[in-house]
């Protein structure tokens, strides 16, 4: 094989600081416009990228020369200087940490999916819910 070979996918979350509802879907949808932007400009290849008032969901193709935290860090804090910087918001933060989960190439779909559907999935259940949900795969 001639050259490198990565299919590696990440399924990203992270919340507002103390998962205050900052992002109403007016602002929601400038900020989702606005990181899918500043990815490409910055070598980030985003699949997919949905939320909810109080956090986002972003499944992330990563190069050999990407990292998590780097990737994470590079969207939360050029995302939240925008909101600031622009005044769609007043104070926003994003809070400390993520949450990162592996996706088998075979899952892309259904996990595009899923978050495609975050608004009809959390009108029935709630952050920490889906959180549960998550760390039953990881044991």
């Amino acid at each position: 094989m001639n050259g490198n070979f990565i299919a590696l996918y990440v399924h990203l979350i992270w919340t507002t600081k103390n998962r205050i509802p900052f992002l109403e879907k007016k602002v929601r949808f400038q900020l989702l416009n606005h990181i899918r932007e500043i990815s490409v400009l910055k070598g980030i290849n985003i699949k997919i990228i949905n939320g909810v008032e109080d956090h986002l969901h972003c499944l992330v193709s990563f190069k050999t020369t990407q990292n998590i935290s780097e990737i994470v860090k590079e969207i939360k804090g050029e995302s939240s200087h925008w909101l600031n910087e622009k005044k769609i918001t007043n104070g926003f933060e994003w809070q400390d940490g993520y949450g990162a989960i592996s996706v088998s190439p075979q899952f892309v779909g259904k996990v595009t999916k899923y978050i495609f559907e975050q608004e009809s999935h959390h009108a029935f259940n709630g952050f920490d819910d889906e959180i549960k949900l998550f760390q039953q795969f990881s044991e």
